[in-house]
Protein backbone atom coordinates (compact mmCIF):
# COMPACT_ATOMS: atom_id res chain seq x y z
CA UNK A 1 0.00 0.00 0.00
CA UNK A 2 3.25 2.34 0.92
CA UNK A 3 6.38 2.69 -0.31
CA UNK A 4 8.70 -0.90 0.64
CA UNK A 5 9.60 -0.71 4.12
CA UNK A 6 6.70 1.84 5.36
CA UNK A 7 5.40 1.36 8.17
CA UNK A 8 1.66 2.01 9.42
CA UNK A 9 1.61 4.96 10.99
CA UNK A 10 -1.14 7.28 12.89
CA UNK A 11 -1.52 9.45 9.71
CA UNK A 12 -2.82 6.33 7.36
CA UNK A 13 -5.08 4.91 10.57
CA UNK A 14 -6.74 8.02 10.76
CA UNK A 15 -7.23 8.77 7.06
CA UNK A 16 -8.68 5.33 6.71
CA UNK A 17 -11.19 5.39 9.49
CA UNK A 18 -12.30 8.88 8.13
CA UNK A 19 -12.22 7.24 4.62
CA UNK A 20 -14.92 4.58 5.85
CA UNK A 21 -16.94 6.82 8.14
CA UNK A 22 -17.72 9.12 5.05
CA UNK A 23 -18.78 6.01 2.60
CA UNK A 24 -21.15 5.37 5.54
CA UNK A 25 -23.89 5.48 3.37
CA UNK A 26 -22.59 2.37 1.61
CA UNK A 27 -23.13 -0.96 3.23
CA UNK A 28 -20.75 -3.38 4.28
CA UNK A 29 -17.49 -0.49 4.24
CA UNK A 30 -14.86 -1.83 6.07
CA UNK A 31 -10.76 -1.03 6.39
CA UNK A 32 -8.18 -3.98 7.39
CA UNK A 33 -4.52 -3.07 8.32
CA UNK A 34 -2.51 -4.20 5.11
CA UNK A 35 1.42 -3.85 3.77
CA UNK A 36 1.83 -0.53 6.33
CA UNK A 37 -1.39 1.09 4.93
CA UNK A 38 -4.89 -0.02 4.95
CA UNK A 39 -7.20 -2.06 2.49
CA UNK A 40 -10.98 -0.75 1.99
CA UNK A 41 -13.30 -3.21 1.41
CA UNK A 42 -16.97 -3.86 0.21
CA UNK A 43 -18.46 -7.15 1.74
CA UNK A 44 -14.77 -8.83 1.95
CA UNK A 45 -13.24 -7.50 -1.53
CA UNK A 46 -10.77 -4.36 -1.94
CA UNK A 47 -12.09 -1.16 -3.88
CA UNK A 48 -9.29 1.08 -2.23
CA UNK A 49 -6.13 1.64 -0.51
CA UNK A 50 -5.06 4.28 2.00
CA UNK A 51 -0.95 4.51 1.64
CA UNK A 52 1.18 4.45 4.76
CA UNK A 53 1.36 8.22 4.04
CA UNK A 54 -2.73 8.62 4.67
CA UNK A 55 -2.90 8.91 1.05
CA UNK A 56 -6.71 7.66 -0.45
CA UNK A 57 -7.33 5.84 -3.56
CA UNK A 58 -9.96 3.81 -5.25
CA UNK A 59 -10.10 1.08 -7.70
CA UNK A 60 -10.07 2.01 -11.88
CA UNK A 61 -10.81 0.29 -14.42
CA UNK A 62 -12.20 1.43 -18.03
CA UNK A 63 -15.30 2.25 -16.65
CA UNK A 64 -14.21 4.58 -14.05
CA UNK A 65 -10.26 5.40 -15.13
CA UNK A 66 -10.88 8.57 -17.89
CA UNK A 67 -13.50 9.85 -15.04
CA UNK A 68 -10.82 9.81 -12.35
CA UNK A 69 -7.82 11.60 -14.59
CA UNK A 70 -9.78 14.64 -15.43
CA UNK A 71 -10.23 15.34 -11.97
CA UNK A 72 -6.88 15.29 -11.22
CA UNK A 73 -6.53 11.91 -9.70
CA UNK A 74 -2.85 9.84 -10.27
CA UNK A 75 -2.49 6.27 -10.28
CA UNK A 76 -0.75 4.56 -7.26
CA UNK A 77 2.61 2.76 -8.73
CA UNK A 78 1.79 -0.23 -11.34
CA UNK A 79 -1.88 -1.24 -9.11
CA UNK A 80 -5.20 -0.41 -10.75
CA UNK A 81 -5.92 2.40 -7.76
CA UNK A 82 -5.83 6.19 -8.61
CA UNK A 83 -5.85 8.94 -5.67
CA UNK A 84 -8.76 10.89 -4.59
CA UNK A 85 -8.34 14.54 -5.26
CA UNK A 86 -8.95 16.38 -2.01
CA UNK A 87 -11.87 18.36 -3.96
CA UNK A 88 -13.50 14.91 -4.04
CA UNK A 89 -12.59 14.00 -0.16
CA UNK A 90 -13.89 16.79 1.17
CA UNK A 91 -17.52 16.50 -0.85
CA UNK A 92 -19.26 13.30 0.81
CA UNK A 93 -21.82 13.01 -2.12
CA UNK A 94 -19.22 12.58 -5.07
CA UNK A 95 -16.73 10.74 -3.18
CA UNK A 96 -19.54 8.18 -2.53
CA UNK A 97 -20.48 8.67 -6.39
CA UNK A 98 -16.66 7.56 -6.77
CA UNK A 99 -16.77 4.85 -4.59
CA UNK A 100 -20.09 3.56 -6.24
CA UNK A 101 -17.96 3.44 -9.65
CA UNK A 102 -15.25 1.71 -7.80
CA UNK A 103 -17.12 -0.79 -6.78
CA UNK A 104 -18.47 -1.80 -10.18
CA UNK A 105 -14.68 -1.75 -10.92
CA UNK A 106 -14.89 -5.28 -8.57
CA UNK A 107 -18.43 -6.00 -9.86
CA UNK A 108 -17.31 -6.35 -12.89
CA UNK A 109 -14.37 -8.62 -12.72
CA UNK A 110 -16.51 -11.40 -11.10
Amino acid sequence: MGTKGDKLNQEATLAAEALVAKLNGIDGITSKKMFGGHGIFHHGKMFGIVNSKGQSFLKANAFNKVDFEKSGSHKHGKMPYFSIPDAIANDTDKLVEWANKALKTIKSES
